[in-house]
């Protein structure tokens, strides 16, 4: 099963989008692990909304965009992973070790849709 990994950081605190150089080295450490461990298939970070972020809703037709930054957006998700692993359970047991490298930070762990899924 592949589960995505998404986490947030608040939008408005510049320091949270400035990692220190002992927080990359974690999170090389984790993503090594990861990719070692067979389960890693793709992450990425992203950069905040206020550097080349867009919001499109569509209705009936009719698409309305708005560039970053977002105003009533506080926290945002900042990067995900996308995980191949057995069930729910290890896809928890995985986000919970990447919170741990943050001073605080909210993770959701999402089932990837799968065609068999719809059949």
């Amino acid at each position: 099963m592949r589960y995505m990994l998404m986490h947030k950081l608040d939008d408005k605190d510049p320091a949270a989008w400035a990692p220190t150089p002992e927080f990359i080295g974690r999170m090389g450490a984790f993503l090594e692990e990861a990719n070692k461990a067979g389960v890693l298939l793709d992450g990425e970070g992203l950069r905040p909304t206020t550097e080349g972020a867009a919001k499109i809703t569509s209705r009936d037709g009719k698409a309305t965009v708005v560039d970053g930054p977002f105003a009533e957006a506080k926290e945002v998700i900042a990067g995900f992973a996308i995980l191949q692993v057995r069930d729910q359970a290890e896809a928890v047991e995985w986000a919970t070790r990447f919170g741990a490298l943050f001073d605080h930070v909210e993770i959701e762990v999402r089932r990837v849709a799968e065609m068999e899924d719809f059949a």
